[in-house]
């Protein structure tokens, strides 16, 4: 008689391989998950005093400026080898609430969306000096709704954990002010050939009014446009300097 190949109704049935596999990948990814967390949190609170080994945006453009020939100009420098002068022009010119806002400027953002909403094709961005630190620390280009959400959640991290003269000299250390070139003194070396400490106040305005497009606009050779942003940054300048707290960011340490 031959054995029958179906299993007897009281014989337990297997188990599918999946029910095994299933709860030990989902172990697995919560542990990522509070390790990669708690990472983070340990590399935002090493940042408030180092500054960061690379950048994503720093990276690709060290890899295209090897491909393109055009370099890669970086060089980190501590808060009392900035001019003051630098400091106030970017206040002046990318945000001038920077002391006072808690990492976002809500009334601008509106004022932007509004302008983006009647103006298809053309963005007009309202990005505070803290939201653009975090981008360029924490992130990569772009304008995705992914990366934004990183983006607030980072600029409220660096305003909770760095303090504002933190957030203004990263800032000044790792955004870009020309093609391969990051930072205030890597740009003032390139485009004036001096420290970033000795910067005038009209040369601190002209690279600052480079920074809405560093790789179209140049300090050292400036075009009308530039100029004339030059000028208002300026005229900024001087208004802006009277405010106590503006004047306190100012202050070399």
């Amino acid at each position: 008689m031959t054995q029958s190949s179906k299993s007897s109704p009281g014989a337990p049935k297997p188990k599918s391989r999946w029910k095994g596999i299933v709860p030990r990948a989902w172990r697995f990814l919560k542990k990522a998950a509070l390790i990669l967390f708690i990472a983070q949190f340990i590399y935002i609170f090493l940042l408030k005093w180092i500054y960061p080994p690379i950048t994503c945006t720093q990276f690709g453009d060290m890899v295209s400026g090897w491909f393109h020939g055009y370099g890669f100009h970086r060089d980190y420098v501590g808060a009392g080898n900035i001019s003051p002068n630098m400091r106030l022009a970017v206040m002046a010119s990318e945000d001038q609430l920077f002391p006072e806002h808690g990492g976002f400027d809500w009334k601008n953002i509106e004022k932007a969306e509004k302008y983006n909403q009647t103006h298809p094709g053309r963005v007009h961005g309202a990005s505070t000096i803290s939201q653009q630190t975090a981008k360029n620390v924490f992130l990569w280009q772009g304008r995705n709704y992914i990366r934004k959400g990183f983006e607030v959640y980072f600029t409220k991290m660096i305003e909770w954990t760095w303090g504002k003269r933190r957030i203004l000299n990263t800032y000044l250390n790792v955004i870009q002010m020309g093609q391969g070139v990051y930072g205030v003194e890597a740009a003032s070396r390139q485009y004036f050939h001096k420290s970033a400490r000795n910067l005038s106040r009209s040369e601190a305005a002209l690279i600052a009014a480079c920074l809405p497009n560093p790789v179209r606009f140049r300090a050292d050779a400036p075009s009308h446009y530039v100029l004339a942003r030059q000028r208002w940054i300026l005229a900024q300048m001087a208004a802006l300097e009277h405010d106590d707290d503006v004047a306190a960011l100012m202050q070399n340490p």
